[in-house]
């Protein structure tokens, strides 16, 4: 009988991800998670894939399972079962380091950025030869006769420490994730320690300081927009259509190259795909060809029209973050009016980061703040509010709630981007509903 991989926790974005590469590759899938709904959950439900509930009768002996990195015996029954009767798993990222080794890998780590730079390397590989991926926003493809393997690396609790890949970018380092990482100083050590099992080469973002230090066994390569750099991006002509720019790799010029998204930190992740690309080997015409058709990933500057609002749908949940997705709406919409609504994403790193965020927030033209979204994992709550964080923003900003957003309709002119990494898609919904009321009104 074949073998079922099993998913404890299937729904989360990695695991969702990698359940349907390997269904695509033709093993048997199944898994299990709450019974609250994610928005991984539709493209499992699309490919037929079995999601039940936590219970001890999914692990037959028939299966191999693979256990999110959230659940524990003392939060989950299922775990709690394998502990207690031998049933051996692997994490996501240990299964997944192993699993690579079948393949020419491809990482791309980093503080910000991942999930956009991996789906655009993914686009292009994949559009250039057969490629399996894995992409942060609960994204993949899986090919049995692959060659190549593109996929992110996460840093969170040192999770990308069993991969050794081919080649791989680092798009930068960051304080990040302060209830695991205890300084700046421990989040580079992670990094290059991640950087030396690289074997083929390392591209790094070459004005970003910490990323200077790092040291390799991998040539190590560096893009930016500054002279000096390996690969540089010049000529940047940025409109509300996208951004076009030309690349030198070490005073060799490489042509212009176009992508349809807007923002500095895309035509860096661009640069960054064309320099590991063009070092692999691959024919740069058809890389030049498939970045401009790219059209980003989920949840990463998602875009929608509702009842003539303009409402954008963005992850950020750090202030180097929340100013490139600023950044990127103001070139797309330099006329209209920028109301940022975002919600922080844990207590520890609003501690943190309170000042920093308020610096971003403030390069909107209006903020709104949610309730800050607590972490299952965080022990300590810390001493820190929401109103903490309005009272520093340069700018007034109003505090709103699920059940009330009707302040949002104070800005007629105005593009609406909701960002952050727990719930504030639920006050977008709330907005949408809102408009779409109004205009059943007046009908």
């Amino acid at each position: 009988m074949t073998k079922t991989y099993h998913f404890i926790g299937i729904k989360g974005s990695g695991m969702s991800a990698l359940a349907l590469m390997l269904h695509q590759m033709g093993h048997q899938v199944q898994g299990s998670d709450v019974e609250k709904y994610y928005f991984t959950q539709r493209g499992l439900e699309q490919a037929g894939i079995k999601i039940l509930p936590f219970d001890e009768k999914n692990l037959q002996a028939d299966v191999e399972v693979i256990a999110g990195n959230a659940f524990r015996p003392d939060n989950n029954l299922e775990i709690a079962y394998a502990d207690a009767n031998g049933i051996s798993y692997k994490r996501y990222h240990e299964f997944l380091g192993i699993f690579m080794r079948n393949f020419v890998s491809m990482g791309v780590a980093g503080a910000h950025g991942k999930t956009s730079t991996t789906g655009m390397l993914a686009h292009v590989l994949s559009n250039i030869t057969d490629t399996s991926y894995l992409i942060g926003d609960g994204t993949g493809r899986g090919s049995a006769n692959a060659k190549y393997f593109a996929f992110e690396a996460d840093e969170y609790e040192r999770h990308f420490m069993p991969y050794h890949p081919e080649y791989s970018i680092i798009t930068n380092i960051d304080f990040d994730h302060p209830d695991y990482f205890t300084s700046l100083e421990d989040v580079f050590n992670a990094f290059n320690d991640y950087a030396k099992q690289v074997s083929k080469g390392v591209f790094v973002y070459g004005e970003d300081k910490e990323l200077h230090r790092i040291t390799a066994n991998a040539p190590i390569y560096y893009y930016g927009f500054k002279e000096g750099n390996d690969f540089v991006a010049h000529d940047l002509l940025r409109s509300t259509t996208g951004s076009s720019f030309k690349v030198s790799f070490r005073e060799q010029e490489l042509g212009e190259f176009k992508i349809p998204s807007f923002g500095r930190h895309n035509i860096m992740n661009a640069t960054a795909v064309i320099g590991l690309l063009y070092t692999a080997g691959f024919d740069l015409t058809l890389v030049r060809e498939h970045l401009a058709t790219f059209g980003g990933v989920k949840r990463r500057f998602t875009e929608k029209m509702v009842n003539g609002a303009t409402i954008i749908d963005d992850f950020a949940h750090h202030p180097t973050e929340i100013i490139a997705t600023l950044d990127a709406a103001r070139q797309k919409y330099p006329s209209k009016e920028i109301v940022a609504i975002f919600q922080p994403h844990t207590f520890t790193r609003t501690i943190a980061l309170l000042d920093e965020f308020a610096e971003a927030l403030s390069q909107a033209d209006a903020v709104y703040l949610a309730q800050i979204y607590g972490s299952a994992r965080e022990v300590d709550h810390g001493d820190v509010k929401v109103e903490d964080l309005a009272a520093k923003i340069v700018k007034k900003a109003e505090i709103i709630t699920v059940d009330n957003v009707s302040p949002l309709l104070e800005h007629p002119n105005a593009v609406y981007v909701f960002m952050g990494a727990g719930d504030i898609q639920t006050y977008e919904y709330s907005f949408e509903r809102l408009l779409s009321n109004l205009t059943s009104n007046v009908q």
